[in-house]
This record gives C-alpha cells, structure tokens and sequence, in this order.
C-alpha cells in the first residue's frame, strides 16, 4: 500500500526531507533583551524537534536590532546571540535528527512593538521602543510613528545585514534559510504600494518594488552553502485594493525561481489594519495552488489546516508541495504522529517515546 501524499519525502534543493510536514516559524518574544536565545527558546523547540515533521522554521529572527518585532525578538546579529543559538541547537540535535531552518527578517515599520500579550501596540520610545525603518514615511496605523524612509545607504546596509546574518547561519549548520517578505514586514513593505511610495530605483513599477527583495535573495544565496536550499515567505495578497495582489506574486515567484529560490512559503496580509479576508480552512491555499501552477519550485501552503485529511487533500490535489502548520502545532506538538494514525502511515519518535505506540497502531512509529 502506498503512504499517504503527507508522509513521502521531498527535496528542497540539497535538502531532502522525510515527509511534507513543516513546522512553520513562530515568534516566541522570549530572547533576553539582547536579542539571544534563553532557556524558553531550548524548551520549545526541543519539544517541536520531537514531533515526528518534515521540517523546523526558527522563528522570525532579526539580521538587527532595530529589526526586532519587539524588545524581546530573537536576533542573529551578534555573536552573544550566535552563541546562543548554537547552544540551543546543540542541545536540540542531540535528541532530533529533524532538519532545522531559520527565517530571517527585518519588522520595518512594524518594529518597536509590544509583545501579544501586553496587546501588541507599537511602543513609545519612553518606554524602551526606537524609530523605525520603511521604504516611505507611512505609518502602519493612523496614530503610530512615522516610520523613517529609508536612504540608499541604508537599503546597502540592510542588504550587508542579511548576508552577515546569512553567514552565521551558515556557520551554524543550520540546514536552510527563510527571507520573509510577508505579514507586512520590511521586505514586504517594499513589495507592497500601500506602503512603498518612493520614486527611486526601489519605488513605483513593479520591477522597482521587487527590487530590494531579489538583491536581498541573490546576497543570501552568495554566501549561504550551495546545496543548502534558500526560500521566500510572501503574503500572496494585502487583501486591500491597490495593494500588493496574487498577479504581483507570480510575477515574483517567477523571477525568484529564475534566481534559484529553493521554495515559496504562501502565506497571506498583515500590511495593513484595513485588511478583509474570509477566515476559514485552507483560506490561503489558493496562493500556493495558483503559484504552483505558474512555477516548477516546491510550493509550501499554509492557512489554517488543521486535519490530516484535510492536509492530504492539498498534497493530492496537487495544491501545493508541502504543508505548514503553525498555531495548530503548539495546540498539539504530536500533531504528526496523530496525522500518520490516522492516515496509515509510520512516522519518526525518538526511542524513549517507543513504548507509548497505542497497541492498535503496530506498524505507527518507524
């Protein structure tokens, strides 16, 4: 009997993983003020190494410090927080053979932010916050800051910081690089012409707005190990008319493949408060079925799937190439095993685990 879609492998450029599970990036605002890694960082992505997925995204991390979401980010942009990370993910490895990748980001105009549960408003530099970065002077929300319009010198200097970030990466070991030009972050915020109103190089067609993220890609993918896969997280649409839209993304996800993007993480909004979507299952899936369509690199979608059948369905009605689950995996972090009981297949536990396989279930763990 074939395994179900879900549980075969899939390469991501020189990365092959052992099912189509990927465990998305999920902030954590738990680093130590300084942008490090703590002992919360260990905890969490030790139990999620644990799962029995494809694949494990770190969260969004920031290439500075001004980058940072909130205070309390992660960051690789320092080598206190190198050393950080290398601890976690030496106590990581040590009990997961589960490929690890990193997203790295730049917050822009969304930085200086509380955290979600002190309500998530942007934070008045009274109170530890700073000015931000964005490609125009348009704040996020009516009341904010006014972002600061970056200079060229600035756009050359955020480039040299997601390649030094890059690098650290690469000295990590870490087996894949996420750029995240999505949920109105900085790379997005270039993408976008909500927010991107300049009349440079950077600003105004389509071609200029895409500019910033394909050199920010071909810089990464300079430095980053060649067999090492290197994709993109995009927002398909700002959902907000005259925004950044699905047609914009394929002309995109075209131009990133001709590069050489290993992958495209399909996601969705999050640049602008006057956003209208219709929240349901699979509501961004039809961004990675129509980029699919228009491209041959592997296609993650994501949007709230929930179910292993409901996961299946994407994979076999060839929607996308793989599915990520973010939320849905903190709710239930054995989320893949329960997916392989219930759709027949055998999925990875680490051995100190083995004894917990249901008697019904024989054949569940490999």
């Amino acid at each position: 009997m074939a395994s179900p879609r879900l549980f075969t492998p899939l390469t991501l450029g020189g990365l092959s993983l052992p099912n189509r599970i990927v465990i998305a990036p999920m902030c954590q605002y738990s680093a130590d003020g300084e942008g490090s890694m703590t002992d919360w960082h260990t905890i969490h992505l030790g139990q999620l190494a644990l799962s029995g997925a494809g694949l494990l995204i770190i969260e969004a991390t920031a290439v500075s410090p001004e980058g940072r979401i909130s205070p309390w980010d992660h960051g690789l942009y320092s080598d206190a927080n190198e050393r950080a990370l290398a601890r976690t993910l030496a106590a990581v490895r040590a009990h997961s053979a589960m490929p690890i990748g990193i997203q790295l980001c730049h917050a822009g105009r969304k930085a200086s932010s509380r955290v979600p549960w002190e309500g998530g408003g942007q934070l008045p530099l009274e109170e530890g916050g700073w000015d931000t970065l964005a490609p125009s002077a348009v704040p996020y929300s009516p009341g904010q800051r006014e972002p600061r319009a970056m200079t060229t010198a600035q756009i050359e200097q955020l480039k040299a910081d997601f390649v030094a970030s890059a690098e650290r990466a690469a000295r990590l070991g870490l087996d894949l690089i996420e750029l995240h030009a999505a949920h109105g972050y900085l790379l997005h915020e270039f993408l976008s012409p909500l927010s991107n109103r300049r009349d440079d190089a950077y600003g105004g067609s389509l071609e200029n707005r895409m500019r910033l993220l394909l050199e920010v890609f071909d810089a990464v993918r300079e430095v980053f190990p060649a067999d090492k896969p290197v994709g993109v997280r995009i927002s398909g649409s700002d959902w907000v008319e005259g925004g950044w839209d699905l047609e914009q993304s394929v002309v995109l996800a075209r131009a990133l493949e001709a590069r050489g993007c290993s992958f495209l993480h399909c996601s969705g909004g999050g640049l602008s408060p006057d956003q209208r979507l219709d929240l349901g299952p699979n509501y961004q899936v039809p961004f990675a079925r129509r980029i699919k369509a228009e491209t041959t690199m592997p296609v993650i979608a994501v949007g709230l799937i929930t179910e292993p059948e409901q996961a299946e369905g994407i994979l076999v009605g060839e929607e996308a190439d793989a599915v990520a689950l973010a939320r849905g995996m903190l709710y239930d972090p054995r989320w893949p095993w329960h997916a392989a009981a219930r759709l027949g297949a055998s999925v990875h536990a680490p051995n100190q685990y083995l004894r917990c396989q249901p008697r019904t279930l024989k054949g569940l763990f490999d």
